[in-house]
């Protein structure tokens, strides 16, 4: 069995969710983000796309619930010791298996939390699980209690975000001798993608973001691919992975002459990103750190053009987002703390006049001054 922390880290970390979970007068937790089971068992599947749960109860004991295709993988990838399967059939209800495993572990009429905010738990296996449930205990909502935890990051799990970052510059390394009139944006993809996985890191929970012309002015992966031309622009989003660690990066590349809007925008990028640094720290909050967006943004004249967000908060994560939970957007009153990994954007779509500019990286908050992890810092790239 090949764990990607030592013994004593998830020893730490069961005994941090049970003092919380005492705390929140619960009996037990029934876990089904995948990320949450990764963090406290190091238990590494995708089979979260179908139902499986972790129970977890407050005296530290676990017992997995899952299909047959994730039995060794459980066995092979984490410290969970009791694993029962559920058997794929026609008309299959898992639920009716978790209820009797919740009555085994004499939890009926007990205070249980559900991870209910998360894509391990689609809309109809929720319900299903609350008509199984709904005379057995107490059901409460815990979706955000593991989620909490795995903020603040541990020695090791900085370790594993600073070698993510280190993947995420190789990558922009190997793009940018690719990045030139006529150059294929699949060659660029594929550089990119293959630096990580290459340089010994894993698949990313997002899919990279790659668009030039019009479409650098998209920021979510779309199918399809072009060729640069002359003058052009190229958004780029990526991260580093290791360990489902992952450090963000993000850059609007100008091929050829860039227009006096490019560098209009880069200027805002910049000074608002570099504003951001004197709040991303602690005595502030992420409410605030979009704030200080909001305000130079809009001061600029740009409100159309910028998102309602500026950033979020990152960790181990698995598909469909790299997006831990946490982002920067109005009103959120979560504290920064140190040792949180944390991605901030710039984002400035002029649809108006067709212009992208973009500006992201991964910083790690400390006691004072946040540390950024690219070595590339913020320059305005052209080609």
């Amino acid at each position: 069995m090949a764990l990607p922390f030592d013994t004593e880290e998830y020893a730490n970390r069961l005994q941090r969710l049970t003092a919380r979970m005492r705390e929140e007068k619960l009996d037990a937790m029934l876990l089904f983000a995948q990320e949450s089971m990764y963090w406290l068992t190091g238990f590494d599947s995708t089979g979260y796309a179908f139902f499986q749960t972790l129970v977890v109860t407050a005296d530290g004991a676990m017992q997995l619930l899952t299909r047959s295709a994730d039995l060794r993988q459980a066995r092979n990838t984490s410290t969970i010791e009791k694993i029962e399967v559920w058997i794929d059939r026609a008309n299959a209800d898992p639920t009716m298996d978790l209820k009797g495993l919740l009555s085994d572990l004499d939890l009926l009429g007990c205070r249980i939390g559900v991870e209910y905010d998360t894509h391990g738990l689609t809309g109809r296996n929720a319900r299903l699980l609350d008509r199984q449930l709904q005379s057995f205990g107490e059901i409460v909502d815990a979706s955000g209690l593991v989620n909490r935890l795995r903020l603040v990051k541990s020695p090791a799990e900085i370790a594993c975000v600073e070698t993510a970052a280190q993947l995420a510059d190789t990558a922009l390394d190997a793009a940018l001798p690719l990045i030139r009139p006529g150059a294929d944006e699949a060659a660029i993809l594929a550089a990119m993608q293959g630096a990580v996985l290459s340089g010994g890191g894993d698949y990313p929970a997002s899919d990279f973001v790659i668009g030039s012309g019009p479409d650098a002015l998209l920021c979510r992966y779309k199918s399809g691919r072009r060729r640069l031309e002359a003058n052009d622009q190229l958004t780029l989003e990526w991260a580093g992975v290791s360990a489902h660690y992952h450090a963000t990066m993000m850059r609007t590349v100008l091929i050829g002459e860039p227009t006096n809007r490019h560098r209009e925008l880069y200027s805002a990028c910049r000074e608002t990103i570099q504003a951001i640094e004197m709040v991303l720290r602690p005595g502030h909050s992420f409410g605030s750190v979009f704030d200080t967006h909001a305000r130079i943004m809009d001061e600029r004249g740009l409100a159309r053009h910028r998102l309602n967000t500026c950033g979020y908060s990152l960790g181990a994560r698995f598909s469909p987002t790299w997006v831990d939970h946490q982002t920067f957007h109005a009103g959120n009153p979560q504290e920064i703390e140190p040792n949180m990994s944390l991605f901030v954007h710039m984002i400035i779509m002029d649809s108006d006049s067709g212009t992208a500019m973009t500006l992201g990286q991964t910083y790690l908050t400390t006691t004072d001054t946040p540390k950024p992890l690219s070595r590339f810092g913020l320059d305005f790239i052209e080609i």
